[in-house]
């Protein structure tokens, strides 16, 4: 019973961190920054939840990434596709320019601050968009 509340927990944070439809209208191909995280304890419902929190708060008040979305992988079917991350967190910026101004803002400071420990490797993929 215990083991079913914490994984409702978790399924309800992730529900309420994720996509929202309307930032699909916002997506922006010109500058598409993709962070995956390993958490050091990915097992802790704690830890998970911190986390959730910090980057829900995060991408609510980023003044820069037009599409904001959250995720965990899937179970992996392929050979091919990485499932050993905890999260993966996909942004887009209008310019290099603007992903630079978010590297210094106050909200992605503060994400990094309160969720720093709670990570044991961080990846990021920065692609910009071959038709510009």
């Amino acid at each position: 019973m215990k083991k079913q509340v914490c994984i409702l927990v978790i399924t309800l944070l992730l529900l309420s961190c994720g996509q929202k439809q309307n930032d699909l209208k916002t997506f922006d191909p010109a500058f598409v920054h993709t962070v995956y995280f390993w958490l050091k304890d990915p097992e802790s419902i704690q830890d998970r939840a911190a986390i959730e929190v910090s980057l829900k708060k995060f991408i609510q008040n980023s003044k820069y990434a037009k599409t904001k979305f959250v995720g965990t992988p899937p179970k992996a079917t392929r050979d091919v596709v990485d499932d050993s991350f905890t999260y993966a967190l996909v942004l887009t910026f209008s310019s290099a320019e603007e992903q630079e101004n978010y590297q210094n803002e106050e909200a992605h400071l503060i994400f990094i601050e309160e969720s720093q420990d709670l990570w044991d490797k961080v990846l990021v993929y920065d692609s910009m968009s071959m038709t510009q």
